[in-house]
């Protein structure tokens, strides 16, 4: 059967495009209704005081954000027909929630449970569902429709021409939504439960990332005052990245998520300043979850065993209680595994009970206050002070990597000589302050201080791009989620660090989620078939386990791979962005890392302006210069790739090379331009 698409363009009927046109307008009325209402409160009376009132205002200021209605953003993008059940019913699928001024629904929000059939109702399984009809936008105003009658056996099973357009529709600007475009495997991720922890394994052009900010979003909807009152956090790998998809939250009316990467995360928990940069080894030993008993024993290793006996003076009365019975009370503090700033303040009130059990001996009835006040004793305070001391988590990191003695005590048995070696400071700092810290070292810092005081936890943590990350940093996002959930996102093949994770089982049980469960996404909607055809050729030398993405694009021409001449590879790779400038879209310049300053310098000399990653494109300026390391979960409509050689041998070793060439290979939405003048890659070798 052919598909049923109605544009004013072609066949033009108008009177059903203009009831929907109709129903539209009416809904962004209704909408600007809804808005006004909220500015229009009065909180003057209803508030007992100024602190009520200005909590109260923050919620209507947020409430009246959320209300905006975005010119360029649908209303609503699909409409369901339902059978009767006992009578038939009609709702139009959108972003948010709309009622008009009796309160009746003109918009659906997507995410409650009666949309849920716009996205997993097909022929064989029409949950009810008669008609599926779909929307095309122009610039913000409804152009076409497109209908699938579910309950038709004579309708095939077809793809959606309006789905198609709009997931291949052209990308300038930061990230958007998919809320329109949403497949039954990505809704069935998006609508898992806040109490579970999932982790999508997902390649290239899967939309995975979309899918971990659509699932916070279904979660604030499903779960708002939970959520609102122990926070969501999504981290992603830099901060050209946050940038990137940092519009598509506030798209959906979600405005109080918080949007970081693992180094801000750290160095504003801890307070150090990242000056330094760590070579290879050192972060990968830095990194190592070996490094969590290391601390563990540092923190340790200031508690010392009483040797004299505590006094305590209470008016004419001495109570002492002797080194062995103190000992006890410091070994049972240290085996109850209880964090050291806990315990430290356990130890004088233990000290006390042992003062007030003597009293109670000798006839005295002491009560709370007498406890109290003999914890707060100058003779307890001296023993505490003595026997268990605070600890500076800076100062303690500081000293394990500039004193060998130290490290060499606590890393007993777990570190070798060499490893000791390579992480030690050649050159001591003076002071936490004056310290190069690295982003390993802040890591360490944040460890040391979760064993000095708990770090507190989050509802939900969205952890994207997570392959990248090393044992230790998994640790420190799992302390934020230790008693809520997550959703971890990533990709095996594009784990380019030397400490990339080997397997999901190993980085969930890091995090602390090892019962998680594992999602694999490899039907690729972004990435044209053509295209990831050529990068899946790396599959077998950097991810042999992993399945080959597949995609449901086939765009035939997609790909070009050309061969140039040494002295004239910058020159052939300006022509090609030129070429792609005269495409729709935003264009994006990949190369080594290296060679990213000649080509910034030939591009301005071709008068091509050009962008740095994470600024917004726009119709004046459509592109973007890559450096290959920045380029992971970036999209472009046209990729100009140069030299995949540079892109290798910018990387300490080949597997983790070939990995940011999978990478780079993968960015392209439409079309990707192949440029070099050195021997491609041996598994890309043999023509496109």
């Amino acid at each position: 059967m052919p598909s049923h698409v109605h544009d004013q363009q072609t066949d033009r009927p108008t009177d059903p495009l203009e009831r929907e046109r109709a129903h539209l307008t009416a809904s962004r009325t209704a909408l600007r209704a809804m808005r006004e209402d909220v500015e229009a409160l009065d909180i003057r009376d209803v508030t007992a005081n100024w602190v009520n009132a200005e909590a109260l205002q923050h919620q209507i200021d947020a409430r009246v954000a959320a209300l905006a209605d975005l010119a360029d953003t649908p209303l609503f993008f699909g409409r369901l027909d339902l059978a009767p059940d006992p009578e038939p019913a009609r709702y139009y699928i959108g972003r948010r929630h709309v009622h008009d001024a009796d309160g009746d629904p003109m918009v659906i929000d997507w995410r409650a449970p009666v949309s849920q059939p716009f996205y997993r109702a097909s022929g064989r399984d029409p949950q009810g569902v008669e008609l599926r009809r779909r929307f095309g936008y122009t610039g913000g105003e409804l152009t076409a429709y497109e209908d699938e009658r579910l309950t038709d056996p004579e309708e095939a099973e077809r793809v959606s021409a309006l789905l198609r357009r709009e997931i291949e529709r052209p990308r300038v600007g930061p990230m958007r939504d998919i809320v329109a475009t949403i497949q039954p495997e990505q809704d069935e991720i998006v609508r898992t439960g806040v109490e579970g922890t999932v982790c999508v394994q997902g390649a290239p052009g899967t939309g995975k990332t979309a899918v971990g900010l659509h699932r916070v979003a279904y979660l604030l909807y499903a779960h708002r005052e939970r959520l609102a009152r122990s926070g969501t956090l999504v981290i992603g790998p830099n901060r050209s990245f946050l940038r990137y998809i940092e519009q598509v939250l506030p798209a959906l009316g979600e405005l109080s998520v918080r949007q970081t990467t693992v180094e801000d995360l750290v160095t504003a928990d801890t307070g150090v300043t990242v000056r330094g940069v760590d070579d290879p080894e050192a972060a990968r030993i830095k990194g190592d979850a070996r490094m969590a008993e290391v601390l563990r024993r540092a923190v340790r290793a200031g508690v010392t065993m009483p040797t004299e006996p505590c006094v305590v003076v209470r008016g004419s009365r001495r109570w002492r209680i002797p080194a062995y019975e103190l000992e006890e009370i410091v070994r049972e503090l240290l085996d109850r595994g209880i964090r050291h700033g806990a315990a430290r303040e356990a130890l004088p009130r233990r000290i006390a009970h042992a003062v007030l059990t003597r009293m109670e001996r000798a006839g005295e009835a002491p009560d709370d206050r007498v406890q109290d006040a003999v914890a707060r004793n100058a003779a307890v305070k001296a023993q505490v002070k003595a026997v268990w001391p605070e600890v500076d988590p800076a100062r303690l990191v500081l000293r394990l990597l500039s004193d060998a003695d130290f490290l060499a005590e606590c890393s007993e048995g777990i570190l070798t000589d060499e490893e000791r070696k390579a992480i030690l400071w050649t050159k001591p700092p003076r002071g936490v302050r004056s310290a190069a810290w690295s982003v390993a070292d802040a890591v360490l810092v944040d460890e040391a201080g979760d064993l000095v005081r708990r770090t507190p936890s989050l509802g939900h943590v969205v952890l994207d791009e997570a392959q990248d990350l090393s044992p230790m940093q998994y640790r420190a996002v799992g302390r934020r989620c230790a008693t809520g959930s997550a959703t971890i996102l990533g990709d095996l093949a594009q784990g380019t660090t030397p400490w990339a994770t080997a397997s999901w089982a190993e980085a969930l049980s890091h995090l602390g989620k090892p019962d998680a469960a594992v999602e694999e996404l490899t039907q690729g909607f972004r990435v044209p078939r053509e295209v990831i055809a050529y990068a899946s050729r790396l599959l077998p030398h950097i991810a042999p386990g992993l399945s080959e993405a597949t995609s449901i694009r086939d765009a035939a021409g997609s790909l070009r791979v050309r061969s140039a001449r040494v002295e004239e590879l910058t020159g052939a790779v300006v022509d090609a962005c030129r070429e792609a400038l005269e495409r729709e879209g935003s264009i994006g310049l990949i190369a080594a890392d290296a060679r990213v300053p000649a080509l910034a310098a030939a591009l301005n000399a071709a008068g091509l302006p050009h962008l740095a990653p994470g600024t917004e494109t726009d119709a004046d300026a459509r592109l973007t210069l890559v450096p290959a390391t920045l380029a992971k979960g970036l999209e472009y409509d046209h990729v100009v790739l140069d030299e995949p050689a540079a892109v290798v041998d910018g990387e300490p070793d080949e597997r983790t090379g070939l990995r940011r060439l999978y990478v780079a290979l993968t960015r392209a939405v439409s079309g990707l331009t192949v440029v070099h003048a050195a021997p491609l890659p041996e598994p890309l070798a043999g023509g496109a």
